[in-house]
């Protein structure tokens, strides 16, 4: 299972998996030490179910059918929490990421950003201080069997720098990059 190889920022885990359940699968990563926030997904409705997923350590629980829009705000206020940010807004130096939002300002006026710039940016600026490597970002904004290209990470870092100013990201040789 990707989960117990594979370094996420969070895990959606549906109860009803064919071989195992999603319950054991998530008392199995909190019995290894696996802290990612996890939000449960059941088909079962009632307070029993709820109670069950949230005590074998879900940080949160969506009964289906769930609603996309209600899943992706879910998961951004955990990444938030997890991340000791609970304030949709990051700031850094004259730059202010809403992700809630979705949008980027630049000593107060709008940054237009395509979706990729943005969610590097987004990832980047949740990460401050921190270096973040090309095959992270990849990791981050492709899907796991798309086609990937670190080229593609240099041109959209160049992109950022360009519009948000040299000086935000630093390339930290044979590393990665780091804001801040």
């Amino acid at each position: 299972m990707l989960g117990d190889t594979q370094a996420y920022d969070a895990a959606v885990l549906d109860i009803g998996l064919p071989a195992l359940s999603g319950l054991e699968v998530l008392k199995r990563w909190r019995t290894s030490g696996r802290t990612l926030p996890v939000l449960l997904l059941s088909g079962r409705c009632g307070w029993v179910e709820r109670v069950n997923g949230l005590n074998a350590g879900a940080d949160d629980y969506l009964e289906k059918p769930i609603h996309s829009e209600e899943l992706v705000a879910r998961l951004r206020s955990l990444l938030r929490r997890a991340s000791g940010k609970p304030d949709p807004t990051i700031r850094h130096g004259d730059i202010e990421i809403d992700a809630t939002a979705g949008c980027v300002k630049r000593s107060g006026q709008p940054v237009e950003l395509t979706a990729l710039e943005f969610r590097i940016l987004e990832y980047m600026m949740h990460r401050l201080g921190r270096i973040v490597s090309q095959d992270e970002l990849l990791d981050h904004i492709y899907a796991v069997n798309d086609l990937r290209d670190s080229n593609t990470i240099e041109v959209y870092v160049a992109r950022l720098r360009r519009k948000l100013g040299r000086e935000t990201i630093r390339t930290i040789r044979g590393m990665g990059y780091r804001i801040g």
